[in-house]
């Protein structure tokens, strides 16, 4: 799948002075400004003209029902297996239904990150975090010591496991974040079962090959207020996930975008369901056969988006590289380098977010 990363474009001098970049430190208290009708220069994204077409496409977005990947019954588990192996080497991208994470906890989840947004930006600033392994971490953009044009999102990072982290503040975070990431993470180890399965692997392969026991959960909650000017501006840029396993959910506001075939295409997610997609080290795992997937966030002029992303990993010291089992025979030769995943989430979160450019650099010469 082509990459298809906007190009960005510098601004003017002129512009730079009539709007300087927002000292706030937080996109929240930019657009909470009365009577604020344009955005500062430093969040005016530009796009390639080609990158803008969204598809009506006939597809559907895959759904793959989490009770039959589950089943007791061997035909029906071995269908949902299939599906969703087509459903990764197809799209990278799917819902997942019928996975037992109430609609309440999913519910409580996303006020709670509401409640920790709504905090003043002086009780924020306690865990704003220096280094992208910190285990809580606020801020706003994705690294602003690298973005060249910010991004119109605020976001709270915290790591749930190998070990539990969360914010004093709100007071009820903590409890409902621990229930909720113990929940989804059942549920992500699952399905990582069923996508290792459904490459031909033992269906605990992935589990025990890359450590999952102490594998890295992180709960990745956006906050997307609304723009004024929000054709100019962009939440997230195309690029895809670390990790294993990206399990997403968020309030009624769409914006999430996938690119599927060369074309962007609007998610509007079945209720209650989560949004999952594969990340870089399944398409390192399964070298290449399955592709972690390109999406981005777009922005809107009415309402406040909240999504909750749930990235799961290995275990921060585990060696990824292409299953042995995938590459052994010779006919499909190693198509990335071995890296340490540590290494690898430190490279792409200190990074500017490019497409999938820390991927490529892993990629072995083709002969």
């Amino acid at each position: 799948m082509a990459a298809t990363a906007p190009l960005v474009s510098q601004p003017s001098e002129a512009t730079a002075m009539s709007h300087p970049p927002p000292k706030r430190t937080s996109i929240k208290a930019l657009a909470e400004l009365p009577g604020l009708s344009s955005i500062p220069s430093i969040y005016n994204f530009s796009t390639d003209p080609n990158d803008e077409a969204l598809s009506d496409t006939t597809e559907s977005i895959p759904i793959i029902d989490f009770s039959l990947l589950t089943s007791t019954i061997p035909h029906e588990r071995s269908k949902a297996i299939r599906e969703l192996g087509k459903a990764c080497q197809d799209w990278g991208f799917f819902m997942v239904i019928n996975h037992e994470v109430s609609e309440s906890m999913m519910k409580a989840i996303i006020e709670a990150c509401r409640g920790f947004f709504e905090l003043t930006e002086e009780e924020k600033q306690e865990f704003q975090g220096k280094h992208v392994l910190d285990p809580i971490r606020c801020g706003t953009s994705f690294n602003v010591s690298s973005d060249k044009v910010l991004f119109w999102r605020d976001f709270l990072k915290i790591f749930q496991h190998p070990q539990f982290h969360a914010p004093s503040n709100p007071p009820a975070f903590s409890e409902i974040a621990l229930e909720y990431s113990k929940r989804v993470r059942q549920l992500a180890r699952e399905i990582i079962g069923g996508i290792s399965e459904s490459l031909g692997l033992e269906d605990d392969y992935i589990d025990k090959a890359l450590n999952l026991e102490n594998g890295l959960q992180v709960l990745a909650a956006n906050f997307y207020p609304p723009c004024p000017q929000p054709e100019l501006a962009m939440g997230l840029p195309p690029h895809s996930d670390h990790g294993l396993l990206t399990l997403l959910i968020q309030n009624e506001i769409g914006g999430l975008q996938v690119l599927h075939k060369g074309k962007w295409i609007n998610v509007n997610p079945i209720p209650n369901s989560f949004l999952a997609n594969i990340g870089d080290h399944i398409e390192i795992l399964s070298n290449g056969k399955y592709k972690s997937v390109l999406h981005r966030a777009v922005v809107n002029n009415k309402d406040t988006r909240i999504s909750i992303a749930m990235p799961h990993g290995p275990a921060l010291d585990a060696v990824v590289s292409p299953a042995l089992k995938l590459v052994e025979n010779g006919s499909s030769p190693p198509l990335f380098k071995a890296m340490i995943y540590k290494e690898y989430l430190e490279l792409q979160q200190s990074s500017m977010l490019e497409s999938k450019s820390c991927l490529h650099r892993l990629r072995n010469p083709t002969t």
